[in-house]
């Protein structure tokens, strides 16, 4: 995955806020990356809405365009 990719929340790990878990279904464009708790990256999304937060590689698709 590569900055400026678009993706779709396809799947959600852990217990979200609903704010988070309404973003499921929809899809953004990848802004960033991020060091999460030392084991893993996180892929910041910005969505139309311009509100952005991170997800797990393995919670996004690509949305091939």
């Amino acid at each position: 995955m590569e900055i400026g990719q678009k993706v779709k929340v396809y799947r959600l790990r852990d217990r979200v806020s609903p704010v988070i878990a309404s973003k499921l279904g929809k899809s953004g464009t990848i802004k960033d990356f991020r060091m999460t708790d030392g084991s893993g990256v996180g892929i910041v999304v910005e969505f139309d809405d311009k509100s952005s937060t991170w997800f797990f590689e393995d919670e996004l698709k690509v949305v091939e365009s």
